[in-house]
Order: structure tokens, then sequence, then C-alpha cells
């Protein structure tokens, strides 16, 4: 096992790549990012806190395991800091309907030593100390709510740094899902991934990063760093020539999932990593869900997928089993 040189925010080398049991076959895994409410067009602000649409979750949660999975629900601090949402959450981790880990945005975190501006959004750009004590805060908060200590972590805004891995070790994680693979937030002071590969791979000794998938599709995909130019990403994407689909039902049509799965499939690919955001479970909390026909065809884009793994073969997968895979 060779580690991808002790950083999140580098992408790794290819002999740190993690190799999946054969056994494991071809799996899919879903990730939610459950957090508060807030205005995702205004000023980020440490007052938004509200959890109200945790309350529709065991609902659309059914749907998942229903179609036999079971998410990760990656908890922020408002969640487990509120009485009802944290007690939400602890009876679905009972219930065995969700598997909990830990999201971490640091202007809600306590503890509040930093300003709150664009770049300490970022929690990998705050010192070491801050990151350190604002990560087992919510991980000591989430266990003590849940009865589970946490062990799969993201970045809030997938903002890891630096520090993170050492610091995500020391505190008992042994997955990360930041790396947001083909996407660059340094436009914002964040961590460039557009670099980053999305096979799983050892970041440390007893560290496995498990990427967003995420593929370009469209006549030019042999030629992905056209994408980086922006003159022309628009261009050719308009074009169909080159675009960029995340394996998300928030601002990715079924239809472009649904030809980048095959597109992965095709290449070989034997894990997909799926995400959303669990406030979009209700109307008017996130720009991709603002009314009933927005929830519609969030609900339409998960069916889709599911029924084309179904018939491809792939299974689900839990964070444990693919942790289990990779060693």
């Amino acid at each position: 096992m060779m580690h991808g040189q002790n950083r999140l925010d580098r992408a790794p080398p290819p002999a740190s790549r993690a190799r999946l049991a054969r056994e494991f076959g071809r799996r899919f895994a879903i990730f939610g990012d459950a957090e508060e409410e807030f205005d995702w067009s205004a000023p980020l602000s440490r007052d938004s806190t509200s959890t109200e649409a945790i309350a529709s979750l065991p609902a659309a949660t059914r749907r998942f395991t229903e179609r036999g999975l079971i998410p990760t629900y990656l908890v922020d601090y408002p969640v487990v800091a509120n009485a009802r949402s944290g007690a939400a959450i602890a009876q679905m981790v009972a219930d065995g309907a969700c598997d909990v880990g830990t999201q971490l945005h640091p202007w809600v975190n306590p503890p509040f030593e930093e300003e709150v501006t664009t770049a300490n959004s970022f929690v990998g750009n705050l010192p070491r100390q801050l990151e350190r004590a604002k990560l087992h805060a919510l991980t000591d908060r989430i266990e003590a709510v849940t009865g589970q200590r946490p062990i799969v972590y993201r970045a809030g805004r997938y903002g890891v740094g630096s520090n993170s891995a050492a610091l995500l070790r020391e505190a008992g994680y042994s997955m990360d899902v930041s790396t947001r693979a083909l996407f660059d937030y340094s436009g914002e002071q964040g961590p460039d991934f557009s670099g980053h590969p999305i096979w799983p791979w050892w970041v440390t000794p007893g560290l496995l990063e498990v990427p967003l998938t995420t593929t370009f599709v469209g006549a030019a995909r042999g030629w992905p760093r056209l994408h980086r130019i922006k003159p022309v990403r628009g261009l050719l994407a308009r074009a169909r020539l080159l675009s960029r689909v995340a394996l998300t039902p928030e601002g990715t049509p079924l239809v472009e999932a649904l030809v980048a799965i095959r597109r992965l499939l095709d290449d070989g690919v034997r894990l997909f990593s799926l995400s959303f955001h669990t406030p979009s479970v209700e109307i008017g909390h996130t720009p991709y869900v603002r009314d009933e026909a927005d929830l519609s065809r969030f609900w339409e884009w998960w069916d889709g997928v599911f029924d084309l793994f179904a018939r491809e073969g792939v299974l689900p997968a839990r964070a444990g089993e693919i942790a289990a895979a990779a060693r």
C-alpha cells in the first residue's frame, strides 16, 4: 500500500490507487450531506442553523432502503446540535436505515475563533489547531447524539487542506469522501481537484479516499484539459463536444447521468460515489428543488439511475463494505 503524499488537496501518485477485491464486483454508494438550510445566494452566516428539512429525511430514506441500499449521511454540527433533527438521525441509525458520517461546515461549527469569509469556509485553510478543534467538537457531538463514532468524513465545500489527512487519522477516521474529482475551487481559495482521479486511493496508511464520481462525456472527452479553458468551456458544452458530468441529481439531468454511467462502465469503473444535499428532499431549501416539478425530477433521477445500475448488475455498497474491499 503506497500512500498519496499524505495530502488530500494534492493529486495522488498512481501507485497509491486502492485495489478493490475481485469479489466486490461493481458497486455504487450514496453519500448525503445532512446539513442546515441556508440561502445559497447569500453570504454565509453563523445564524443560518435551521434544520427543519431533516424531518422529511426518514421518509426519503425509505425510498432508498426499499431499493436495497443504505445511504451514509454526513452530518454537520447544526443537525446534531438541534434536539429534533439529532433525534431523527439517531433513530435512523438505530433502525439500520443509514450509516452516519461527518460533514464540517466551519462557519457554524464551534469553536468560533475565525472570521466568516469565503476563504475560511474551506476548513482546510484554517490554522491546524482550529481545524482540529472543530473536527473533534463535531465528531464527539455526533457520537454523543447517535451512539456511533463516525469514521467517514467530508469537508464542507470539499474544503480539505494540507493538515486535513493527518487530523482525520488522529481523530480515528478511516475514509474521506471530500474529493470532488475534476472540479477546481481555487478561484475561491479552495482546493483544486481538477487533476484528481475518480478511483479510490490511499491518502495515508489507514485513510482511504473515495472521490465523488465525475466524468467527461462528448466527442472531445479524450482531451479533458480543454474544459479548463474558460472561454471555450461553454462552447464545448453547448456543442455537446465536452461536458463534465457529476453523479448527483442536483444540477445533472438524468439523461446526462445515464450517458456518463454507461461511459464509466465501458471504461471499467467499478465503484460509483453518488451525492446530494439532504435539504433537497423538501421544496425550497436548495437551488435544485424549488417546486413540486423539481422534487419529482429529483426522485425520477434516482429511480432512473437505480434502474440502470440494476440492469448492469451494479450493486449498492455501504461505506464499510468499500473499506473492507480496499483492504
